[in-house]
């Protein structure tokens, strides 16, 4: 999977689902019979406590271990995934205002500011280097993103200013915000913790995670008139479909339908 360009966070939840089948039935997914593998769906499906994710990350680390030994008669059992995709919540700007100063550290202060204004993913800001930053150029760099393709996003001037503030008191090594001890890079773990203690200090009462500041980012992008296939790019999307789900949030000024005939002579009409 590493090979393949998988992240980190797919091989581990693929990981996790599949060594869960393999405890369930105390055997190896390859002395499984398909009908147990439906099975194991099938009570999965039922729980309560597993949510729509854990049991795709099931299906699809499933697929993933068939293929790899040539099952394809196998993966063919498997039940297809519904693509249910949710319309993303955002955050006010005044919420975002009141979130970025919550934090009683400039560390997280400054890590929660730069993941919105730059539309980060966790993984991204947590293995941002110190390198990538290239303040001459105001952009930021983002290595190896969600299907190993970088890209640069343009970097704010306010935020420029208070990372050089964090830099100077804080003094990381390598990564731009180092994990417990200085030169690893900060964990996935630590950044969602410091964003609910900011939510609940910042008394926003919305069901939102990290991620939200991502899908923030992107909404207030087309707000201001940034246009979709730009911000395809920003985000780092493979498909332009995954970014049309900001076109259901945006408040953006939509014209009434009408034909361009009558626009073509509107202007002599009034001579």
């Amino acid at each position: 999977m590493t090979i393949g360009g998988y992240s980190s966070s797919t091989l581990f939840n693929y990981s996790r689902a599949v060594a869960k089948v393999s405890l369930y039935f105390k055997k190896s997914l390859l002395d499984l019979d398909p009908d147990e593998v439906n099975e194991f769906l099938f009570q999965l499906a039922k729980e309560k406590k597993a949510s729509s994710t854990y049991f795709k990350h099931a299906v699809y680390g499933l697929r993933f271990f068939f293929r790899l030994y040539d099952l394809e008669d196998r993966v063919l059992r498997l039940p297809t995934i519904k693509n249910d995709r949710k319309v993303p919540v955002v955050l006010s700007r005044d919420e975002l205002k009141r979130l970025f100063i919550a934090p009683q550290r400039l560390k997280q202060r400054v890590l929660l500011a730069l993941i919105y204004s730059a539309g980060l993913r966790v993984s991204e800001v947590c293995n941002l280097k110190i390198s990538d930053i290239d303040g001459d150029r105001m952009q930021l760099r983002v290595v190896k993103s969600k299907g190993s393709r970088d890209r640069f996003v343009p970097l704010s001037s306010l935020i420029l200013s208070g990372l050089r503030k964090y830099l100077l008191s804080s003094k990381p090594i390598t990564y731009l915000f180092n994990g417990k001890e200085k030169g690893m890079p900060l964990g996935t773990s630590a950044v969602q913790q410091s964003f609910r203690l900011a939510l609940v200090k910042a008394q926003i009462i919305k069901e939102v995670s990290v991620h939200s500041l991502r899908h923030s980012y992107a909404t207030h992008l087309l707000e201001e008139g940034v246009d979709i296939v730009t911000i395809k790019e920003l985000l780092g999307h493979a498909s332009i479909q995954t970014t049309m789900v900001y076109l259901h949030v945006a408040k953006v000024h939509r014209t009434n339908a009408h034909s361009p005939f009558d626009r073509l002579y509107q202007d002599e009409s009034k001579k």
